[in-house]
């Protein structure tokens, strides 16, 4: 998939202990590789007439006729298809998002109409609808269309509720993807502009959706229009396949799921198992009550499935065709306690950082330690710790001891690192931060965020077996992926806009020791940095005006496109380690995870909506920034 240098650790080398740091290199940025947020608004045109439209539609359906299908292609893959067909057909660069979307769909196509009906989403954008006058009022589940019909909104969505779908109208947005992996639904036909379906590649196309989208002629949010015959051919065809054609990760997600929303007593059974009180709220039960439902609700449960996917990678039958998996797919008792062990040190540290950080919501809920208080948030906290370890030591009776052991060693190993990189950015915060290199900001990235990825990656490969050859793989990636992952969500703090519910540039204004930080200081001339300081510790800079002060100071020295050729980087040097792992099952999932994780919206909060056909059932999700 690309080229690299990175050589595999021998195998009678031992190198879990070894911290590894970023060192000077990778502070870096390699003039060569591409930016990581470049323009593309220019890549986003739309065919103006329809005659052209069907032309490169129907080349897209023969282009894709000879693409292999055993698995989803990553998004430079999709780009590197739409443009070998421009090319074919002579057309202009700036239809390589159309042409992307035309592929996509011809892809998924075989496979979404082999759906039935009531596995599929209608996905419809609000700017469908006369914006000026619509008299269609917005229930509990959205636009209420039924008894309007003043446009074409009206006519997708009555057909395709009669026909079982379930229909949202709203924008393309995360939460989609946490509908799927809930289990209500399988495939979307989603009609969107193409700034959200590039997004949407991203979201869904990569865990293996199989979906069709209708591109808006523009994107302009008001009164547009589509090709509407082209959601015609989907939306009441049905046509059964023999068997899925494409593998996808959306098995092994809702597995992940399962532990905790239908598993979970099994799999994390109650402190005091058998005790009759009828107050689960009782002195001696308040602890465990809160902690396990606080272990039980709301994240993304993105470690648990590393767990689970890295140890299916290794077990499953070479012979046995990735797409076989289906969502009856199950794992041992013990492998699934070692995922819900990965999702408590996860929760425990939230709690914790929730505290430090003086945070008042998480997963769209009041904090722990707003909802009670400190004391009783940090007592929970570390309940959940030591439930984590409870549930690695109950497997010793159904594997190998030494495995456990391992296990356990590692996630001690992770948890102390994490603290050390949560206590240095804790020390470098105040006056001390105007000395920050990129380098230690990096050290502190590495240390906080990197730990969790690298426990959940680790215990589910050595549950599969000895891991002596991905040790040294297993730590550069997951150093790699963290400090990519946090470097984004830097960027991500900056972006104002509906797609950002957070206050642009708040962990500047509390002046935390950022790697955004660190190139502005690097990068200023002598008599820029006196400047620079004086703007950090002026106490009269109040109501955003700092921020706005630092915004200025990043654009002018250039730290964003810095930031963004960082993390650029950590994205090459996971994949070319990645494209040196055996076997296949566990490259291609590397290699997923990096495209998951290092997306620039892989830390957007979803937006909260009820879904039709759903109601209540869908819990809001809100996600935290900074954390995955």
């Amino acid at each position: 998939m690309h080229s690299t240098d990175a050589q595999p650790a021998p195998a009678d080398t031992d190198t879990r202990h070894e911290v590894s740091e970023p060192t000077m290199a990778d502070t870096q940025p390699t003039p060569t590789e591409k930016p990581g947020r470049r323009s593309t608004s220019h890549l986003k045109l739309v065919p103006p007439t329809l005659p052209e439209r069907e032309h490169l539609k129907q080349a897209a359906e023969q282009y894709a006729k000879m693409l292999d299908k055993s698995r989803p292609f990553t998004r430079n893959e999709l780009e590197k298809h739409g443009r070998q067909l421009l090319q074919q057909l002579h057309q202009p660069e700036g239809y390589l998002g159309f042409a992307m979307v035309m592929i996509g769909n011809f892809f998924w196509k075989r496979q979404f109409l082999a759906l039935p009906f009531n596995r599929r989403m209608l996905l419809l954008p609000h700017c469908l609808k006369h914006a000026d006058g619509c008299p269609a009022d917005y229930d509990e589940f959205g636009l209420d269309c039924e008894r309007c019909g003043a446009c074409s909104i009206a006519d997708y969505k009555v057909r395709a509720e009669q026909l079982g779908y379930k229909v949202l109208v709203a924008e393309g947005s995360p939460v989609v993807l946490k509908i799927i992996v809930s289990g209500h639904i399988d495939g979307i036909l989603g009609v969107a502009c193409l700034n959200v379906l590039e997004k949407a590649i991203d979201k869904v196309l990569l865990a293996g959706v199989p979906s069709y989208a209708i591109p808006l002629h523009s994107g302009d949010c008001k009164n547009t229009t589509l090709d509407e015959s082209w959601v015609w051919e989907c939306l009441d065809k049905y046509e059964p396949l023999e068997s899925a054609e494409t593998a996808g990760y959306v098995p092994l997600m809702r597995a992940a799921n399962r532990i905790f929303d239908q598993q979970f007593d099994e799999v994390v059974p109650p402190l005091r198992e058998g005790r009759t009180d009828a107050d689960p709220y009782s002195p001696l039960q308040f602890t465990d009550t809160v902690a396990r439902q606080w272990l039980s609700h709301g994240g993304k449960r993105l470690r648990p499935f590393v767990t689970l996917a890295a140890y299916e990678a290794l077990t499953r039958d070479p012979e046995q065709p990735p797409n076989l998996l289906n969502d009856d797919v199950e794992f041992p008792l013990a492998v699934r306690r070692v995922a819900a062990a990965m999702e408590a040190f996860h929760k425990a540290s939230l709690v914790h950082d929730d505290i430090q950080d003086n945070d008042a919501y998480r997963y769209g809920q009041p904090t722990i330690h707003q909802r009670y208080d400190v004391g009783t948030a940090i007592n929970i906290g570390d309940h959940l710790i030591g439930m984590g370890y409870r549930l690695v030591s109950q497997t010793r009776k159904e594997i190998d001891p030494a495995i456990v052991a391992d296990i356990s060693d590692r996630l001690a190993l992770a948890h102390l690192k994490l603290c050390e990189g949560q206590g240095a950015e804790m020390r470098w915060n105040g006056d001390h931060v105007t000395q920050l290199t990129p380098l230690e900001a990096m050290k502190i990235y590495a240390l906080k965020t990197s730990p969790a990825f690298e426990a959940a990656l680790y215990s589910g490969l050595r549950l599969a077996g000895p891991t002596d050859q991905y040790d040294t793989m297993i730590s550069q990636f997951s150093r790699h992926l963290g400090v990519g992952f946090q470097i984004l969500n830097d960027l991500q703090d900056w972006e104002e806009g509906e797609a950002n519910k957070q206050i642009a540039g708040r962990d500047a204004e509390s002046c935390k020791p950022t790697l955004l930080l660190a190139l502005a200081l690097e990068a200023a001339a002598p008599h820029q940095r006196t400047e620079f300081e004086a703007m950090l510790h002026d106490q009269k800079l109040v109501n955003g005006s700092r921020i706005s002060a630092l915004r200025h100071w990043y654009v002018e020295l250039g730290v964003f496109e810095k930031a963004e050729a960082l993390a650029e980087k950590c994205r090459s040097r996971a994949e070319a380690l990645a494209d040196e792992t055996e076997p296949m099952a566990l490259r291609q999932f590397l290699y997923y995870i990096i495209d998951s994780v290092l997306s620039r919206d892989a830390a957007t909060p979803p937006a909260v909506v009820t879904l039709q056909g759903l109601g209540s059932s869908l819990l809001p999700v809100m996600a935290h920034p900074g954390r995955a």
